[in-house]
C-alpha cells in the first residue's frame, strides 16, 4: 500500500490477525460472520481513505482555480491522462468494430474502420495542440 495512509496497513493486519485468532477459537461455524466483519472494516478504511483523497483533490482544485489556473492541470483539452484514456478506449473499441467491418465488407470494411479510428484520434490530438491549427490559413474560422 505504498503512497497511502501509513497507519492503514498495520491496522488492517492487526484486524486480520484478530479475525484469524477468533476463527481458531470459535470454529468454522462463525467463519462467514468473521469474514463479513473483517471485510466491513476494510471497506470502512477504504471509504475513509477515498474520502480523504477526494477532499484533498477538491482543495487542490480550489487552490488552482483561486490562483487563476485551469482545474485538472491539463491544457485546453485535458491532461495527458485524459488523452491517453481516450486513445485507449478507441483502441479497445477497435476490436469489435474491426470484426464488424470485416464481417460486413471484408478487407474494405476493415480499412474503413481503421481509417475512422485513426481519424478520430488525429482530430483529438489536434485539439490538444491548438498551436498546430491555423485559423487564418483557410479563412473559414472553423475550429
Amino acid at each position: 500500500m505504498t503512497g497511502h495512509d501509513p497507519d492503514l496497513k498495520p491496522e488492517l493486519k492487526k484486524d486480520l490477525d484478530a479475525s484469524l485468532q477468533a476463527r481458531k477459537e470459535l470454529g468454522a461455524d462463525y467463519e462467514a460472520e468473521l469474514v463479513d466483519s473483517f471485510l466491513e472494516k476494510v471497506e470502512d478504511k477504504l471509504d475513509d481513505a477515498v474520502a480523504r483523497r477526494l477532499r484533498r483533490q477538491a482543495a487542490e482544485q480550489q487552490m488552482t482555480a483561486a490562483r487563476g489556473g485551469k482545474p485538472g492541470g491539463g491544457g485546453e483539452f485535458g491532461s495527458f491522462g485524459e488523452r491517453f484514456g481516450f486513445a485507449t478506449v478507441t483502441l479497445v473499441l477497435a476490436i469489435p468494430l474491426s470484426a464488424i467491418g470485416v464481417g460486413s465488407a471484408g478487407l474494405a470494411g476493415l480499412l474503413v474502420t481503421w481509417a475512422g479510428i485513426v481519424g478520430v484520434n488525429a482530430v483529438h490530438v489536434m485539439q490538444a495542440f491548438p498551436w498546430q491549427r491555423n485559423k487564418d490559413r483557410d479563412g473559414s474560422g472553423w475550429d
